[in-house]
């Protein structure tokens, strides 16, 4: 039962992955319009492969609660090293004095966001929603014939440093589901605040109620 019960939430995954990469492929909004607002600043991390209209759902959502929105078209489908699109974030902050900031990432995302969270921009960054991020790698990135999904191996350096940095661990919420058909290991992460989805996806739990309950704590 366990098994069927896997495969209808790894279906319907991907048919949410693909619905929304087909809308976000034909999506003309201006990123520029979710940057205004008065509440906590959210700056939008987007997963490997991802844009930042993959996510329009959520950044819509978070704005219309008043938050204002950035997204970092710079990180062009996430492809680059994890340290590299720390740098880039980094940058973004620093350049637009951005304060008290609220990360929201999805997947590698998050790895990135842990990275600016240990970085020169530290304490720009209040806190950190990270939903469906492989904190402790994936073993299905071994059999990977390119190299950026390769790194997401539990053997890969980067996925190693970061989960030996673990002091600002307790400034993130990782939230993920019961059964992720890309990260079997799961996103639970020491330290943080862990919330399990009785549900199964890497994609779909972005539309999970409990993510925006989250950051509505967060944001508190």
């Amino acid at each position: 039962m366990n098994a069927l019960r896997n495969l209808g939430w790894w279906a319907a995954d991907y048919a949410y992955a693909a619905v929304w990469q087909v809308r976000a492929f034909f999506g003309r909004t201006d990123a520029g319009s979710f940057a205004n607002g008065d509440a906590a600043p959210i700056v939008v991390l987007p997963g490997v492969y991802e844009t930042w209209r993959f996510l329009q759902p959520l950044v819509a959502a978070l704005h219309d609660r008043g938050h204002p929105v950035h997204v970092l078209e710079v990180l062009a489908h996430s492809r680059r090293p994890v340290t590299e699109m720390a740098t880039q974030v980094t940058d973004y902050l620093q350049q637009h004095d951005l304060r008290d900031v609220i990360l929201v990432a999805h997947s590698k995302g998050g790895l990135a966001g842990k990275q600016v969270m240990l970085g020169p921009a530290a304490d720009r960054v209040r806190s950190m929603l990270a939903i469906a991020t492989p904190f402790g790698g994936s073993r299905y990135a071994r059999r990977m014939p390119v190299r950026t999904l390769r790194a997401f191996s539990p053997d890969d350096p980067s996925i190693r440093a970061l989960s030996t940095q673990a002091d600002v661990n307790a400034r993130i919420v990782s939230v993920y589901a019961r059964f992720d058909p890309h990260i079997p290991e799961g996103s639970e992460l020491p330290g943080a605040k862990n919330v399990l989805l009785d549900t199964g996806g890497h994609f779909r739990v972005l539309a999970h109620p409990r993510v925006m309950a989250e950051l509505a704590a967060l944001a508190s």
